[in-house]
């Protein structure tokens, strides 16, 4: 081809066109700039799942095996840390400076996990595994920056039982591989909400890889993604806003489970108080500078317990609950767990706190257990249950958490109290085995290498033991000493004596093998909003214990210049240490007791260190802190008990078939029910084709197309798994169809992965689909 040649003209006219461009450009950056807008990077991935219409109905079943192949990792199941180099990027320029208020960006993402074949994490009970799904698990991140950059804290509530150590650990690995050092161990706050029922399988410590029934990396990797999702979608999406504040009691939905432990306080001291239990909800509102809601977080202490450990479904429980009707509400037209609302409902010091209103009865006489040792004269201790206010713990669950939602609404409606000035952190690694606490000016005594006493085996009254043992038990038993030392060796008389009055059932912090038993290391953490002080508590602190640190840390902000601080506790963060009691509520060794496992003393170490954290903050000294001893990231722990087996369909059947299908006609109020032939549920955490398990649709004939109308995160279905021999199962998906469905056609769909293994060849996951026949839905 003959090389082209421009004259002078079109040179010039060439030219002319690249500056206009180039200006064009210009003017565009800086209307994005001025847009409100902070975006680091652009390639932080999307946003929630999405749902894709599907082609009309047939009058039948229907199970396609999609080409979509995930080769399945042999890797032992273990992880290590994301070794990669740090990346340190620098912020870009702040939208605008010239605001009274925040950079705020909020995000919500999927971190579900298995929810088959691996233990729930919260209740200990052995043979409580997942078998389906009730509402999928969410992390829900907020990032709060100054206006001109200089300083943010991130906050993320997650939808799991408690955060583990490792989980934090590899969220802030990759957090600085990717941010440098913009999100760091000081300014970010990982918190568990304590469902009890989501999976477990994702902790390092030996005590809780053993009640998970071994580590699952699937789902560990699973939920590291899903909170760094939340934070990146954050990020994303910061603009300026403000932040206001509201507190107000809830009535009505809580006990104190530990009564009789809370009596041990001094009296002058529950004196100053109307109840057992701390009533008060704070509420921080967000939104935008035009007034446009962006989000909420809740703190309130109560445990997710209204779901009892008879359950085999994934969700979120109670505070989850309350998240979904305030997500629902202001994300109008989006699916649950989609929309750019999000709202968190945190856990506080919710350590004797339980939801089961009706308090602890004998289910085999219906008398009261509400005594020191939660005993019934006859069948003892495992007699003793305490209920919900509902007819069944779903009903209990959506009583106790639309009362959280609703009075949540109301303080976010009538937010005014702006939360101005600067954000700050302090954080310390904590050898909390070895801390000197001073009891007053002249005495001091030491924390204790961990221990669980025997009451610790009794459970609660929210989910009793299975052993028998009863609560408030101050005196080993020689038969369970025997057995004990036999298999792990006697305690030292040194932990003996630490630990007293506890009657030490299990020596954990003398047990090393594979792994620790418990933490040594552990977070202490606050981040400051202004007048706002949030402190990461490690554990569940009991309401007195809370009261005693918010009185101390505020106390310590104003005695060197900062008044008025309001003081939350936030609770489940960052690693967890099991309970921490007043050192009065320990001598009782209820179960709350026996397991505050650094010994009588925990209590006034973590005030004297938070206190330590305050003043660093108060005084412009955190650079000061000692950065502690680094916590340790195993390699090769336990790999989860229950193996991987190849799916099978039933002779003449594929998988998604329909084994009977739904009845040609429903009222609202009814219950819709499909059962498909079914694959494991846990293969969908190797292959995420598919996002979600179910899908109820409804035809629309204007459109001749079917549209979603619920998924597997909506409350009103529920997912089962049975699991049958040899590879068989079956899945049956439940519509409890609401007063709120309109009349018309329906459908339900079912997606799943089956596994599948050739001879000789690596297994595959495979990604299928099933579809009911359509059904009617009418009002009359």
């Amino acid at each position: 081809m003959a090389k082209r040649t421009f004259s002078n003209l079109e040179t010039f006219l060439i030219f002319l066109l690249v500056m206009m461009s180039a200006i064009t450009v210009a003017l565009l950056s800086l209307l994005f700039i001025t847009s409100g807008t902070i975006e680091n990077h652009k390639d932080l991935g999307g946003h929630f799942f999405s749902t894709t219409q599907s082609p009309p109905a047939t009058q039948g079943s229907t199970a396609t095996q999609r080409s979509t192949v995930t080769q399945y990792s042999t890797a032992t199941q273990s992880s290590t840390a994301t070794q990669t180099s740090p990346v340190t990027l620098t912020p870009e320029s702040p939208l605008f400076q010239n605001f009274s208020g925040y950079h705020i960006g909020v995000g919500r993402a999927d971190c579900t996990g298995q929810v088959a074949d691996i233990n729930l994490m919260g209740y200990g009970k052995s043979s409580q595994n997942a078998q389906g799904i009730l509402t999928r698990l969410y992390s829900r991140a907020f990032i709060m920056a100054e206006p001109d950059g200089s300083n943010r804290t991130v906050f993320v509530s997650i939808d799991i039982g408690m955060l583990s150590q490792r989980l934090r650990l590899e969220v802030l690995n990759r957090l600085q591989s990717k941010y440098g050092s913009l999100y760091r161990r000081d300014n970010v706050i990982l918190s568990g909400t304590h469902t009890h029922s989501g999976p477990a399988g994702y902790f390092q410590y030996t005590v809780f890889v053993i009640a998970s029934e071994g580590f699952s990396n699937q789902t560990f990797q699973h939920m590291v993604t899903g909170i760094l999702k939340s934070i990146d979608i954050a990020h994303t999406n910061m603009k300026p806003g403000k932040i206001f504040i509201n507190k107000g009691n809830v009535d009505g939905v809580q006990i104190n489970r530990s009564p009789y432990s809370y009596l041990q306080n001094p009296q002058s001291e529950r004196a100053r108080y109307s109840s057992n239990t701390d009533k008060e909800m704070i509420v921080l509102k967000m939104v935008d500078l035009n007034g446009d809601d962006l989000g909420l977080i809740s703190w309130f202490a109560i445990h997710p317990v209204s779901m009892n450990n008879s359950n085999h479904l994934v969700n979120s429980d109670n505070v989850g609950y309350a998240s979904y009707l305030l997500e629902q509400e202001k994300n109008k037209g989006y699916l649950p767990g989609q929309g750019p609302f999000v709202a968190a409902f945190a856990s506080s010091n919710l350590g004797d706190v339980s939801p089961n209103i009706l308090g602890p009865r004998c289910i085999n006489t219906g008398e009261s257990c509400d005594n020191a040792n939660s005993t019934c004269p006859i069948g003892g201790p495992s007699m003793c249950i305490a209920k919900g206010p509902g007819q069944d713990m779903f009903d209990s669950t959506q009583i106790i958490g639309r009362a959280m939602y609703q009075r949540a609404k109301e303080l976010y409606a009538s937010a005014s109290q702006e939360v101005t000035g600067p954000l700050a952190s302090a954080h310390q690694w904590v050898d909390m085995t070895d801390v000197t606490v001073w009891l007053n000016s002249t005495h001091a005594s030491k924390t204790c290498k961990p221990a669980l006493g025997y009451s610790f085996a009794a459970g609660t009254i929210d989910g009793v033991g299975g052993l028998n043992f009863t609560q408030g038990k101050r005196e080993g038993d020689p038969f369970w000493d025997t057995i004990r030392d036999q298999i792990l060796g006697k305690p030292s008389e040194e932990i003996k004596e630490c630990h007293k009055p506890k009657p030490i059932l299990l020596h954990t912090g003398e047990l090393s093998k594979p792994h620790p038993w418990h933490p040594d290391i552990v977070d202490v953490q606050i981040i400051t909003l202004g007048s706002l002080a949030i402190t990461a508590i490690p554990g569940e602190f009991t309401t007195m214990s809370g009261r005693r640190l918010r009185e101390a840390v505020q106390a310590e902000f104003a005695s060197h210049g900062m008044q008025n601080m309001t003081v939350v506790i936030s609770g489940l963060c960052n690693v967890y240490t099991h309970y921490i009691t007043t050192y009065e509520e320990y001598q009782a060794q209820r179960y709350e007791a026996a397991s505050t496992i650094y010994g009588p003393h925990t209590l006034s170490a973590y005030i004297q260190l938070f206190r330590n954290l305050a003043k660093a903050i108060a005084t412009d000294t955190v650079a000061n802190l000692s950065r502690g001893p680094e916590p340790p990231f195993f390699k090769q722990l336990i790999v989860p008990l229950i193996p991987s087996i190849v799916d099978r369909a039933p002779k003449g059947r594929t998988f998604g078939d329909v084994l009977q299908p739904a009845k040609p006609e429903y009222r609202v109020g009814e219950v819709a029910e499909v059962i498909f032939v079914g694959a494991n549920p846990k293969n969908s955490v190797q292959n995420q084709t598919h996002q979600t398990f179910l899908t109820v649709e409804k035809y629309e004939a204007t459109s001749t197309s079917w549209q979603i109308v619920c998924n597997d995160a909506s409350w009103e279905t529920r997912f089962y798994w049975h699991k049958g021999l040899l590879g068989l199962s079956n899945a049956t998906v439940e519509w409890h169809i609401p007063d709120t469905a309109q009349p018309g056609i329906y459908r339900i769909r079912y997606f799943g992965h089956n596994r599948k293994q050739d001879i000789l060849k690596p297994a595959v996951v495979l990604s299928f689909e099933g579809t009911s026949p359509a059904f009617e839905v009418v009002t009359i």
